[in-house]
């Protein structure tokens, strides 16, 4: 690294979006991901559909728990 940067041309928020959407990775473990595709493809929906499913019962559950 070097002792000093020069920012002095630097431009502040030039790459800021306000609207910008950032979706995350979510890597699963290869037979979690097994199972949740078989049971996504029996219930007729994508993968990421039946997780966010799965995802927004868990949350009901914790915030009745709270």
């Amino acid at each position: 690294m070097k002792q000093e940067y020069d920012f002095s041309k630097g431009e502040r928020g030039k790459f800021f979006r306000e609207n910008a959407r950032l979706n995350l990775p979510v890597y699963l473990e290869e037979d979690v991901q097994t199972y949740l595709q078989e049971r996504a493809k029996s219930k007729g929906m994508d993968l990421a559909q039946l997780v966010n499913e799965m995802l927004r019962q868990d949350i009901k559950l914790a915030e009745a728990v709270k």
